[in-house]
């Protein structure tokens, strides 16, 4: 039993198992047993669920449960074509605002992932890479668009997970970091833009390819 947790925490446990899909998309999750996991009555797990629905990861169905939210394909079209735009806005903003330590910080995340073996460390891949949109989106020094990006990027992580069988290439994470870094470096806010819509763009190209 994962006892202990405080009640507002609740909604970022549940959250990052979707994500990971340690619990699976479809999958029913009883209120009962998730307040006796974490040893809570069921009125900070209803909330919890609400949460959750609320930023499309459960749907609550009456008369039966709450539900893992499936994988929607036409809505994750959607939000790559937000996170597109809004991506490239966060690296302009960042070219003009990282501090070196950062740049510094992002050039170690891409020998990180050099050193990694997709095949066997997939899932370590993924998390180096979300610390590589996270050191942007913070530099951008906008604190509404940092919000907004992380939510986005609930979604977009799931689907990472979700496709881990067809994804083997490493060159999908690192073909466009360098060029990102770069550009950031020499504060060239247009090529940094450009990088980072890119660095989306190979990605749902592969994932068309793949699953469409």
């Amino acid at each position: 039993m994962a006892t202990g947790i405080k009640s507002e925490k609740l909604f970022e446990v549940l959250k990052s198992r979707i994500v990971h899909l340690e619990y699976s998309p479809g999958q029913v999750l009883n209120e009962a047993d998730i307040a006796d996991e974490f040893d809570l009555s069921r009125t900070p797990v209803r909330k919890a669920f609400e949460q959750l629905k609320n930023v499309k990861l459960m749907e609550i169905i009456p008369r039966y449960g709450a539900q893992v939210a499936p994988i929607d394909f036409k809505y994750m079209k959607s939000v790559f074509e937000v996170d597109r735009q809004l991506e490239g806005f966060a690296a302009r903003l960042a070219a003009e605002r990282m501090t070196d330590e950062k740049i510094a910080d992002m050039e170690a995340i891409i020998e990180r992932l050099k050193s990694l073996d997709i095949e066997k460390e997939y899932k370590q891949m993924i998390i180096e890479d979300e610390k590589f949109h996270e050191i942007i989106f913070k530099s951008s020094g906008n604190p509404c668009l940092v919000d907004i990006l992380d939510d986005l990027h609930m979604h977009t992580e799931r689907l990472w997970f979700y496709v881990q069988k067809d994804i083997t290439d490493a060159n999908l994470f690192l073909d466009t970091m360098p060029q990102i870094v770069q550009a950031i470096k020499e504060k060239d806010a247009d090529r940094a833009e450009q990088g980072a819509q890119r660095h989306i763009d190979v990605f749902v190209e592969r994932i068309k390819q793949e699953l469409l």
